[in-house]
């Protein structure tokens, strides 16, 4: 217990003289590097995609419409290479997650004490983890539902010629929409840490998030059909739940943490 209240006590000046020591030129050199790496890790993204473009359109973003029996077309005249373009560019985002990330948490790194800066690795795993699962949650489940009940919905005389373009931005909304709630127990985790967030409030507020989510749910799902509503809004709030799970775990660790050192 000693020990480790002496290397507290140690390490505390360090790491805030280390960071004091970084004037305004040096954080803005040391963002400009990461805004460095992290275009250099997209378009690295990017090749990457690229290389595959053929079978990311036919056998991911196309596949969704063909399982779901909707026809596409282009109506514009550089539709097809401009859609294109946006799928190599967000396809190589989307590779370069984890890099970025752990990017964004090395600029923030100085401002941290010694033992805050290891949640870099961990913090960086466990988001690209939760987007992840979003993306995977929108694309095998909210897409296909909410596809097939577009196809589905309407008169017989009627045949739906969806743009591919317009096609494509749902995809994108949807995939960037789970892709971020599903971060929410990591920004629990996090606020938790720095005492911005403590489960009480969210537990207190939770019937308002209940509402709130359910006004988001009904925002991106394009059909007034409430079982798409459903499973947009069921695992938001399970989301929610977690992280007052999570929040609580977090806050626990710090406060046992504190009685360790003192």
């Amino acid at each position: 217990m000693f020990k480790k209240k002496k290397l507290a006590e140690k390490n505390i000046p360090e790491e805030q003289s280390r960071s004091a020591d970084m004037g305004f030129m040096d954080h803005l050199g040391e963002l400009r590097k990461r805004l460095v790496y992290i275009v250099l890790s997209i378009l690295g993204g990017a090749a990457v995609a690229g290389y595959y473009i053929d079978p990311i359109m036919n056998g991911i973003l196309l596949k969704p419409a063909i399982d779901s029996g909707l026809d596409l077309q282009n109506l514009r005249v550089f539709g097809m290479p401009m859609l294109y373009f946006k799928v190599v560019l967000i396809a190589g985002v989307i590779i370069a997650i984890p890099f970025i990330l752990y990017q964004l948490w090395k600029f923030v790194e100085p401002a941290l004490y010694l033992a805050e800066r290891g949640w870099a690795k961990r913090i960086t795993f466990f988001t690209t983890l939760c987007f992840v699962c979003g993306i995977c949650f929108a694309y095998f489940v909210m897409i296909p539902s909410m596809l097939k009940f577009s196809a589905d919905f309407g008169s017989i005389n009627v045949k739906n010629l969806i743009d591919i373009n317009e096609y494509w931005g749902f995809i994108l909304l949807m995939i960037l929409a789970a892709g971020i709630f599903f971060e929410m127990p990591m920004v629990a985790f996090v606020l938790a840490r720095f005492g911005m967030l403590t489960p009480r409030f969210l537990r207190k507020y939770r019937r308002h998030a209940i509402v709130i989510i359910l006004i988001i749910a009904a925002i991106l799902t394009p059909s007034p059909d409430p079982f798409n509503q459903l499973v947009v809004a069921i695992p938001i709030y399970v989301l929610y739940e977690i992280s007052i799970i999570i929040a609580a775990v977090s806050i626990k660790k710090y406060y046992q943490k504190d009685e360790t050192i003192d």
